[in-house]
C-alpha cells in the first residue's frame, strides 16, 4: 500500500509535476490504488478495470464497461473539446503511475529493458488497463496528427505508424483477455475496441471494404451489448453506433452504394444543433464525398450566361449547395436551422475567398477584356458576383427565418407574459429588417448584373415588401409609447409600400413567392390602424392621465423651486432635474483697457554728454589711438 501512493504521488521532479496537473484536471491520484479493505487478489471501485477475484483463484473478473473507462477519461481530460494532446498527455502520465504502482519498469535511467505484459504474470487487473492505456495514447497521437495533417500533409505518414501502433496493442488486449478468467462482457468489449481501431487505420488507408467490415463487426457488438445490459450502459454502446454509422456510410458510398450521401446529410440533420466530434466527423465525410462528385462538375449556368469553374473549393460548394438548402427547409427547430444557416455561409465565404485569390494576379487582364467586350466582366468575376449573390440570398433568408421566429415569440408574449426571461421587443425585428435591406443594396451593385433590368426590378420589389415591414415594427413601437399621430402616418407608409408591391408585380410574381404576402400585411395594418384610433381617443379621455394642478410641473429644476410644493415623480426616476447643468451664462465686467495718452506729450532730456561718442575709423583714428589723442 505504501508503495502504490510512492508511485502514486512521489518519485522525482516530474513525477510530482505530472501529479500536479492531474490535480488540476480535478481527478485524485486514487484510481491506481488499492482498497484498504483486505480482498484476496481484489481492488476497489476506483479504477476503470475493476475486478474482483473471487476465493480460491479460479473465478472470474467482473469489470466496468471497457468503453465506459476509455470515454470517462476522454471526455475528463482533453476531449470534450477536441484537445488530444491533453489526452495523450494524460494518458503518458497515468502509464508512468501504472508502471511504478506495478513495479514492471521498463529498464532504469541508464538502459531501457523491454517488457511484454503475459498471461503467467496477469495476477492483477492493472495490467490490462496499462496495455489499454498504450492503445489509447498511440490513438490519441494519432488524432492529433490529424488535425495538423490539414495545414502540413507530411504528417500523415506519422499519423499512419500511430494508428498501427494502436491496433497492435489492441490485439494485445485482445488476447490477454482471451483468458479464462476474464469474463465473457470485457472479451466482446476488447473484441469491438480491436475492431474499432482497426476500422479507423482501414479506413485512413482508404481500404474501404476491410474498413466497412470492421466497423460493422465493431457496431454488431455493441448493439448486442446495448440490449444485453443496463439503460445506463445500452446509452454509452448507442452512442458508439452512432459514432460509426457515419464512416459505415461513407465507406458504402466509396464502395459504389450511391444513396449513401443522402444518409449522411440525414445523418447530420438528426444530429439537430449539436457540436462535437461527431458533428465534425459528419461534415468531413460529407466535404470528402462532395470532393468524389465535384471532378465532374466544369461550368455553371446562372442568368442565362454559364461559366467554367475550375476552383476546386468552389466546386464543392455548389455541388452541396442544393443538399444545404434542402437540409435547411426540412429542419425541425430554429437551433438546427441557424447551425445550418452559418455552416452554409462559412462554406459560401471560403468560396469567396478562393476565388478572390483568382481575381487578383488576373487584374490587368480583366481590365484588357472589359474594354475588348464592350464593358462585360470576365468569366471569374462573374464568378465571383454568382458567389456573392448567394451569399447575400443565404443571408436576407436566415435573418428572414430569425425575423419569423421573433414575431411569434411577440404573438405568445402578448397572449402571456413571460416573467425572469427578456422578452422580444419590436426594435429587434427593426434591426433585422435594416440589415435584410442593406443586403438588397449590396445585391444591385454586383458586377455584371447592372445592365440586368429584370433583375433590378425583382430586387426593387423585394425592397419595398421590407421596408413596408421595417414601417410596420417601427409603428408598433411607436404604439408602445402611446405617439398615435406618428404610428398612424406609418401605418399609412406601409400601405402605400404594399400597394406599391401589389401594381408593380406582374411578372415577377414567381420570384416574390418567398416573400412574405403583402396582403396579409394590408389587412393586419387596417385592423392595427381601428385599434389605434380606438386607444387614442380613450387616452385622450382618460381622467387618471391628465395632472392635477399640484403635479404640473413649470420645467424648472428643484433648487428654483424649494418654495413651491409640487409632486414630481421624475424625482425618484434616472433623469432627475435637480439643477440646470451647466449652468446658463451670465454677464460680467470685463477687464479694463489702459491706454498711454501722455507718451505723446512728454520731452525726454538730451543724452549726448552721456553717451561716449565711437571713436573714427580709418589711419588716422589709428594714429590718434596709439599717442592717446581723443576727439
Amino acid at each position: 500500500m505504501a508503495a502504490e501512493r510512492q508511485g502514486g504521488g512521489g518519485g522525482g521532479r516530474g513525477a510530482g509535476a505530472e501529479e500536479n496537473k492531474d490535480h488540476k484536471d480535478g481527478k485524485d491520484n486514487k484510481e491506481n490504488e488499492r482498497p484498504a479493505g483486505p480482498q484476496p487478489g481484489g481492488l476497489g471501485d476506483s479504477l476503470g478495470l475493476e475486478s474482483i477475484l473471487r476465493s480460491g483463484g479460479g473465478g472470474t473478473w467482473q469489470a466496468r464497461p471497457l468503453l465506459q473507462i476509455v470515454k470517462e477519461s476522454q471526455q475528463q481530460h482533453g476531449l470534450r473539446h477536441g484537445d488530444f494532446q491533453r489526452y495523450r498527455g494524460y494518458c503518458s502520465r497515468r502509464l508512468r503511475r501504472l508502471r511504478k504502482t506495478l513495479n514492471f519498469k521498463m529498464g532504469n535511467r541508464h538502459k531501457f529493458t523491454g517488457k511484454k505484459v503475459t498471461e503467467e504474470i496477469l495476477s492483477d487487473n492493472r495490467y490490462l488497463l496499462l496495455i489499454l492505456m498504450d492503445a489509447e495514447r498511440a490513438w490519441s497521437y494519432a488524432m492529433q496528427l490529424k488535425q495538423e495533417a490539414n495545414t502540413e500533409p507530411r504528417k500523415r505518414f506519422h499519423l499512419l505508424s500511430r494508428l498501427r501502433k494502436a491496433v497492435k496493442h489492441a490485439e494485445e488486449l485482445e488476447r490477454l483477455c482471451e483468458s479464462n478468467r476474464v469474463d465473457a462482457k470485457t472479451k466482446l468489449e476488447a473484441q469491438a475496441y480491436m475492431a474499432y481501431l482497426t476500422g479507423m487505420l482501414r479506413f485512413e488507408h482508404q481500404e474501404w471494404k476491410a474498413a466497412m467490415e470492421a466497423f460493422n463487426k465493431c457496431k454488431t457488438i455493441y448493439e448486442k451489448l446495448a440490449n444485453a445490459f443496463t439503460e445506463e450502459q445500452a446509452v454509452l454502446y448507442n452512442q458508439r453506433v452512432e459514432e460509426i454509422s457515419p464512416n459505415i456510410r461513407y465507406c458504402a458510398y466509396n464502395i459504389g452504394d450511391q444513396s449513401a450521401m443522402n444518409e449522411l446529410m440525414q445523418m447530420r440533420l438528426r444530429s439537430g444543433g449539436t457540436e462535437g466530434l461527431l458533428a465534425e466527423k459528419l461534415e468531413a465525410l460529407i466535404t470528402q464525398t462532395r470532393a468524389k462528385q465535384a471532378a465532374t462538375m466544369s461550368e455553371v449556368e446562372w442568368r442565362g450566361r454559364t461559366v467554367p469553374v475550375k476552383i476546386d473549393k468552389v466546386r464543392i460548394f455548389l455541388l452541396g449547395l442544393a443538399d444545404n438548402e434542402a437540409a435547411i427547409a426540412q429542419a425541425e427547430n430554429e437551433e438546427t436551422k441557424e447551425r445550418l444557416f452559418e455552416s452554409l455561409l462559412s462554406e459560401c465565404r471560403d468560396a469567396i475567398q478562393a476565388v478572390r485569390e483568382e481575381l487578383k494576379p488576373d487584374q490587368k487582364q480583366r481590365e484588357h477584356s472589359l474594354e475588348n467586350d464592350s464593358g462585360k466582366v470576365s468569366n471569374i468575376q462573374y464568378l465571383h458576383s454568382y458567389l456573392t449573390y448567394i451569399k447575400l440570398s443565404t443571408a436576407i433568408k436566415r435573418n428572414e427565418s430569425m425575423a419569423q421566429s421573433l414575431q411569434k415569440a411577440l404573438l405568445q408574449q402578448q397572449r402571456s407574459d413571460e416573467d425572469g426571461k427578456r422578452s422580444p421587443r419590436p426594435q429587434d425585428l427593426i434591426r433585422l429588417y435594416d440589415i435584410i435591406l442593406q443586403n438588397l443594396v449590396e445585391l444591385t451593385q454586383l458586377p455584371g448584373l447592372e445592365e440586368d433590368k429584370n433583375f433590378q426590378k425583382e430586387i426593387g420589389l423585394k425592397t419595398l415588401v421590407y421596408k413596408a415591414y421595417r414601417c410596420f415594427f417601427i409603428a408598433q413601437s411607436y404604439v408602445l409609447v402611446k405617439k398615435w399621430s406618428e404610428a398612424l402616418v406609418l401605418y399609412e407608409r406601409v400601405l402605400k409600400y404594399a400597394r406599391e408591391v401589389q401594381s408593380g408585380a406582374g411578372a415577377h410574381r414567381n420570384s416574390l413567392k418567398e416573400l412574405p404576402d403583402v396582403q396579409d400585411l394590408i389587412t393586419q395594418v387596417n385592423a392595427e390602424k381601428y385599434s389605434l384610433q380606438a386607444a387614442a381617443i380613450l387616452d385622450a379621455n382618460d381622467p387618471h392621465e391628465t395632472e392635477s394642478p399640484s403635479q404640473v410641473k413649470d420645467g424648472k429644476p428643484l433648487s428654483e423651486r424649494f418654495e413651491t410644493f409640487c409632486l414630481d415623480p421624475s424625482l425618484v426616476s434616472k433623469q432627475v432635474s435637480l439643477v440646470h447643468f451647466p449652468p446658463g451664462f451670465q454677464p460680467i465686467p470685463c477687464k479694463p483697457l489702459f491706454f498711454d495718452l501722455a507718451l505723446n506729450h512728454v520731452a525726454f532730456p538730451p543724452l549726448e554728454d552721456k553717451v561716449e561718442q565711437k571713436a573714427k575709423s580709418g589711419l588716422t583714428g589709428y594714429i590718434k589711438g596709439i599717442f592717446g589723442f581723443k576727439s
